[in-house]
């Protein structure tokens, strides 16, 4: 552990969209801002699972792909200078006199914070694995071989013959984009209704009408055949326990995230299923000091959108301003009155 903890206006945990933008806000209310993420790079899920999905949903901006928006947010927070912490995770949190937090990490780095937002996403994440015998050989190969279970460049598929299993939205939205570059793309659901937005079901459904997708419902995964770790093969069955087998250069397997919060299950929060139960009007995680903001935090009525982090990330900034300064009084500035370090007003 460092012998002379490291002061700071704002610890912010996690590095996704959230804790940029928190950054950033934090920043226009003259606090200076540490974050600390347990991946290797910024951006959380967007940059670990993937950076050339396309996003739809972001105001200003028809489609985006996530990595980048994470580009973006990251340029906007540099503009006050924050400092990253990476590859390390908050183990310890405790309260220090005057409302201060003392925040320690498994590389031996501590904080003397004056607040602390919570913006860890769904903590420390994994895929959901298949259960199937024999899959392991098939794992680790690299991207565009054998199972994968995120697509970081689309490239990496191009002239493969890809399976894709699941129903939600990264099995058909990856169906949709890779149909631009891969040899074949065939997707494997249980049922013939996808989870899926529809928009995006109506893309797959008008592929698969044009012969660039076939859809493969209701089946499940059964088998993988293949040789040294490559795959020539996966087999499919019915419900009734028929079987196809389906031409694979690789196997995409969308089943979801296991995630796992990790110490800060132990730090005394209101937590509901992995989630840090807030007051939406201060982002408050009801200790004085603490907050939180994006897909962690959760109150009645919440949509889990990368939009409502970036609101939540701003009422957070605000609110923890409040609590270093509680007797300053502060006018609310615009961005365009305030303008920020090296742009023009």
């Amino acid at each position: 552990m460092t012998k002379t903890p490291i002061k700071a206006d704002v610890v912010i945990i996690g590095a996704g969209p959230a804790g940029l933008f928190a950054a950033f806000q934090a920043g226009m209310l003259d606090l200076k801002c540490h974050l600390v993420d347990a991946l290797d790079d910024i951006g959380g899920q967007l940059s670990a699972l993937y950076p050339e999905k396309p996003i739809y949903d972001i105001p200003g901006f028809p489609e985006i792909l996530a990595g980048e928006l994470i580009s973006m947010l990251e340029a906007q927070a540099q503009s006050f200078g924050p400092t990253y912490h990476l590859s390390q995770q908050v183990e310890a949190l405790k309260p220090l006199p005057g409302g201060r937090w003392e925040l320690t990490t498994s590389k031996g780095a501590c904080f003397d914070a004056g607040a602390v937002i919570i913006a860890a996403g769904v903590g420390a994440f994994g895929p959901n694995r298949p259960p199937m015998e024999g899959l392991e050989q098939f794992e680790g190969q690299g991207p565009g071989r054998g199972v994968n279970y995120l697509v970081k460049k689309r490239d990496d598929f191009k002239n493969k013959n890809v399976v894709i299993a699941g129903g939600g939205d990264s099995a058909v939205d990856w169906a949709v984009s890779l149909a631009k570059v891969a040899k074949s793309i065939k997707i494997v659901h249980r049922r013939a209704k996808f989870r899926a937005q529809p928009d995006s079901v109506k893309k797959m459904e008008a592929l698969a009408a044009e012969g660039k997708v076939e859809i493969a419902v209701p089946y499940q995964l059964d088998s993988i055949r293949g040789d040294g770790g490559d795959i020539n093969a996966v087999v499919i069955a019915d419900l009734d326990g028929n079987t196809r087998e389906l031409e694979a250069d690789v196997l995409l397997a969308f089943f979801g995230l296991k995630q796992n919060i990790g110490p800060i299950a132990e730090w005394g929060l209101d937590i509901e299923n992995n989630h840090i139960q807030v007051d939406p009007e201060t982002m408050s995680a009801g200790h004085n000091g603490l907050f939180a903001a994006g897909d962690i935090a959760t109150y009645p009525g919440k949509l889990k959108l990368i939009l409502t982090g970036f609101s939540e990330a701003a009422r957070a900034a605000y609110s923890a301003r409040e609590h270093i300064h509680p007797n300053e009084e502060r006018h609310f500035e615009y961005s365009t009155s305030r303008g920020v370090p090296g742009s023009a007003k």
